[in-house]
């Protein structure tokens, strides 16, 4: 353990700069439930990791100011978020108070001793590590975990361990602003799943190759007697699985070690067989619908079968799964109108997500409306890409993006432009100024059996709650 734990025992103030974040939000709750005091700052907060830390009784300092370290703290761990630049990082800089990152955090005080099993890749990793999660529990492991959203089999973001099992979303966003390494590197891997890889974070990463270096520090970490578990339907997957040390068995719908078949919606359920070079070894039926949650399902099983885990109490874990709050979430049904919360940002993740909505409700008007809010939806890079994942929608509604004040004005992500090609495509699309704007447009042009699906990685400007009192 290095130098700035070692005088960190239970009862030890830590305090977290960018407590809301989702990791740093279930870093919180994790150190209070292991018998530390905990305090954090932020600012533009918003639900769900301000209610779960509100909850948990942990104050949040509004704003980035010096006098957060006040009293000071034993340990302060900065989140991604802060820069070196603001008051209260200006402050810890000039101050003797111990500092780390959350990853290092992670690895060091919560991971280190345990079995770690990461989740990776562009998407999915939230629903796969909760579902992961889940079925270690119905399995009996009691695992400890840290996921990036809130499952609903367990209505928090984290455990604390108690066994050998440490289950944890593994993020290829950088760690901090003096630690500029992928999250993951510090997250000691022995099991890991690669879900899929695409160019994202035009923030940090310059091209597709920069996040492929990334996942090639994550796979050649996981010592021989591991595992990692891809996706054999991606082929930047299939690419850097290459350097692995340790063994590595695939999944897919097109082909793999583990393959679905005969997939089919039934009874409510998303239905399939799985498939290995024995014959068919399994029939899986689970909540969530969707080929991308078909491929997340699978991996879980591939891994936990690869690990001897029981079969019975596996597929008992999968079919009880409930889901991640903000993804593909109902929120509400006002006047029979369905009202759907995702946290869809890549172009990649709302085709998918559209794709679920039409499978599952294929005779009712889907309305896509959309929030460019992530560090690369605010840019140009995926300009064109959109226009091909929003087009199996009804209609598009797209909000302005969020505070583009930062990035050049020729790489901005425009919604005006969007909205112009879309319509030249047959989409029908709009684009407004204001969430507020967005509300009162569908409180008047929704209808009853239609439905409302919200994306955005952020607070949208209260649409949630505002719309659904609108509806109603």
């Amino acid at each position: 353990m290095s130098d700035v734990f070692k005088n960190l025992n239970p009862g030890s103030h830590v305090h977290l700069m960018g407590i809301c974040g989702t990791a740093m939000a279930s870093l919180a709750g994790i150190l209070q439930e292991m018998g530390y005091k905990v305090t954090g700052s932020d600012q533009n907060v918003y639900p769900p990791m301000s209610t779960q830390l509100e909850k948990l009784g942990i104050a949040i300092m509004q704003g980035y100011k010096k006098e957060n370290l006040e009293p000071k703290p034993d340990l302060v761990i900065v989140g991604n978020v802060i820069s070196r630049t603001m008051p209260e990082a200006e402050a810890l800089l000039a101050s003797e108070i111990p500092y780390t990152s959350l990853p290092k955090a992670m690895g060091e005080v919560v991971i280190s001793g345990r079995h770690s099993l990461v989740v990776s890749g562009t998407h999915g990793k939230t629903t796969t590590t909760s579902m992961m999660a889940w079925v270690a529990e119905v399995c009996g492991r009691d695992p400890g975990f840290l996921i990036g959203g809130i499952p609903e089999n367990f209505e928090k973001s984290f455990r604390k361990p108690r066994g050998e099992w440490f289950v944890i979303e593994g993020d290829e966003y950088d760690t901090a602003f003096f630690d500029k390494v992928p999250k993951f590197i510090h997250y000691k891997p022995e099991y890991v799943i690669v879900s899929s890889l695409e160019f994202d974070h035009a923030d940090i990463y310059n091209n597709l190759e920069d996040i492929k270096k990334a996942f090639r520090q994550l796979v050649e970490l996981v010592p021989p007697t591991g595992l990692i578990v891809a996706n054999a339907d991606d082929k930047n997957v299939m690419d850097v699985v290459t350097s692995a040390k340790c063994r590595v068995v695939t999944y897919g719908i097109n082909g793999g070690d583990y393959q679905a078949a005969d997939r089919a919606v039934m009874v409510g359920r998303n239905q399939f067989a799985v498939k290995t070079k024995e014959g068919r070894v399994a029939d899986l039926a689970i909540k969530q619908f969707g080929p991308h949650n078909t491929l997340n399902a699978l991996s879980v099983f591939a891994l936990t079968r690869e690990l001897g885990w029981p079969l019975g109490e596996v597929l008992q874990g999968l079919a009880t799964f409930k889901g991640v709050k903000r993804r593909q979430e109902i929120i509400g049904e006002p006047n029979g109108i369905t009202v759907i919360e995702d946290f869809a940002h890549h172009p990649t993740a709302v085709k998918l997500t559209l794709a679920t909505m039409k499978e599952v409700y294929p005779k009712r008007k889907v309305f896509a409306v959309f929030e460019p809010r992530s560090a690369t939806s605010r840019r140009k890079v995926f300009q064109q890409d959109y226009i091909e994942a929003f087009k199996q929608a009804d209609e598009v509604i797209l909000s302005e993006p969020f505070d583009q004040s930062k990035i050049k004005e020729e790489d901005r992500f425009s919604s005006g432009d969007l909205v112009t090609s879309l319509m030249g495509a047959g989409v029908p699309s709009k684009v407004f100024q204001s969430a507020d704007e967005i509300v009162e447009y569908l409180g008047v042009t929704a209808k009853p059996t239609d439905v409302i699906l919200l994306m955005s990685n952020g607070a949208f400007g209260g649409i949630y709650g505002k719309l659904l009192s609108r509806l109603s």
